[in-house]
């Protein structure tokens, strides 16, 4: 089945489901060759929604073989078992979901197709209800309490209840996804399954044969008889204005109001000025050429014949005569944008004068504008702001007189520094002190990791799951910056969370 059948044939299932026909939509769905992980999905709620649950199951089962980090399906898995009374495989599910949120309080799965948001606190209670149909109780309350701190929104009320429920040792109801939600295909992709006419169909407006309504491809109609034409005479080539010249040199122009021309160009002469100089239009532009690089023509063809025999005679000689002086014409406008340009060069002059631009080599490398001049400490400041790290436990370092040891930068060496930067350029290494006991509490806090990290790039920290890894900034709200086996780097959040002794 190709993909456009495939697409025409998921819309109609959903097309379907969306009447509440259910034995329909599942015909058509279970009618789609290789079908994925999302349409797998779909049969197994319409059959849900049948009562079927071997077969539910057995849908939930292919859909997670084809994508084994879709959350929602490991849900409606969970809720198939429970309904099966399979508590133990529901709470394996049910926890499942809950590892495949990977920290996040919900999964919106509008981008996917399914108009559906995935709670973690909805989920978490599902387990709850598995812990209590096993009898496990505490743990049940255990996982409410944990789903009432990621309780957002004030339909989930019904966590608040079920809580009540387990401390009195009662069930309460199943969260479950609503009744005909599935997985729609692409808008877009639908959008194109049907045929477009862009050319549109032709329409005799003008035909010689009488009530002529063909539109189509067809051989010569017959055409009327008429006088014979009359034997073409020679074109002549006629200007609106100006007199004919042809171009006998290439000519560049140097001001805005000269024409650039090539040998052989055709021009218009609209006045010939006392200088030499000629006013003249070209391809539709007028402006100004030397009157002794032109010379008047003719504008008539000739044959092929004859244009041979007197290509030779008509190279024209080189003049003798010397070019003559460009008119002197004052534009005030080209004044004002130099002083203009002058004035912008000086500023910018006067301010790299003032301020330097220093490139800081850390784990990854950035770059700062400073006053010259700073002390060690305001520049340490700047740097640190830059880094997004705290002051203690940074080195700034420098080549001195461009040799090759790096040498510590302090309040003495500053003088020495500033006078190093050339072109309003200084280049400082920053490193991280080895001895960490005078840092602050904050950046000595102990993370583990919750998964493995392969690094990707030269700055990333590579670490396995369950490494204790040590906080040494927070770069942003997605990435930290850390020490792990004696290699510094930087990680992304999600994988990490506080290590509790």
């Amino acid at each position: 089945m190709s993909l456009v059948e495939t697409i025409r044939q998921w819309d109609e299932g959903v097309a379907a489901a969306d009447k509440k026909d259910w034995p329909a939509a599942l015909q058509l769905f279970s009618e789609i060759q290789e079908p994925n992980s999302k349409i797998y999905f779909n049969i197994g709620c319409l059959c849900l929604i049948n009562g079927d649950l071997n077969a539910t199951e057995k849908a939930f089962d292919n859909s997670i073989c084809k994508d084994e980090h879709l959350a929602v399906a490991f849900f409606q898995r969970g809720i198939t078992f429970y309904k099966k009374q399979k508590y133990e495989e529901a709470l394996r599910d049910f926890q499942k979901t809950f590892h495949e949120l990977r920290g996040n309080q919900l999964i919106d799965y509008k981008l996917l197709g399914l108009w559906y948001k995935l709670y973690a606190c909805e989920v978490l209670h599902n387990v709850a209800l598995a812990h209590a149909q096993l009898n496990e109780w505490e743990k049940a309350e255990e996982n409410l309490l944990r789903a009432l701190n990621l309780k957002t929104e004030a339909k989930h009320s019904h966590i608040d209840r079920a809580l009540g429920s387990i401390l009195k040792h009662k069930l309460f109801d199943l969260v479950e996804l609503p009744m005909g939600e599935l997985f729609r295909p692409n808008k877009h992709h639908v959008a194109q399954l049907q045929k477009k006419d862009y050319l549109g169909k032709a329409k005799v407006l003008a035909s010689v044969v009488h009530q002529d309504a063909f539109s189509g491809f067809a051989p010569l109609q017959p055409q009327v008889q008429s006088v014979p034409p009359r034997p073409k005479t020679p074109e002549i080539l006629r200007a609106l204005e100006g007199e004919p010249h042809r171009v006998c040199y290439e000519f560049f122009p140097e001001t805005e109001k000269e024409l650039s021309l090539l040998p052989g160009n055709i021009v218009f002469v609209l006045q010939k000025g006392a200088d030499n100089w000629a006013t003249v239009i070209f391809n539709g532009k007028k402006g100004l050429v030397p009157y002794n690089y032109l010379e008047p023509v003719e504008l008539t063809l000739r044959s092929k014949k004859e244009q041979e025999t007197d290509q030779s005679e008509d190279i024209p000689k080189p003049p003798k005569d010397e070019p003559p002086e460009r008119p002197a014409v004052l534009d005030t406008s080209t004044l004002n944008a130099k002083d203009t340009e002058e004035s912008s060069t000086k500023e910018g002059e006067q301010k790299e004068l003032k301020t330097c631009i220093i490139k800081v080599h850390f784990t990854y490398t950035v770059t700062i504008r400073v006053k010259r001049g700073l002390s060690y400490s305001d520049l340490l400041e700047q740097v640190c702001k830059k880094l997004q790290h705290h002051p203690r436990g940074i080195t700034l370092r420098y080549k001195k007189n461009s040799s090759a040891d790096k040498v510590c930068l302090d309040e003495s060496e500053m003088e020495i520094a500033w006078s190093q930067a050339e072109k309003g350029r200084l280049t400082l290494w920053c490193e991280l002190t080895e001895n960490k006991e005078n840092l602050p509490k904050e950046d000595l806090t102990q993370l583990v990791a919750l998964h493995c990290y392969k690094a990707t790039q030269p700055e990333d920290l590579e670490f396995q799951e369950g490494d204790i890894i040590t906080l040494l900034s927070k770069v942003n709200e997605e990435w930290f910056e850390g020490q792990c086996k004696e290699k510094v780097g930087i990680f992304p959040a999600a994988f990490v969370e506080e290590y509790i002794k």
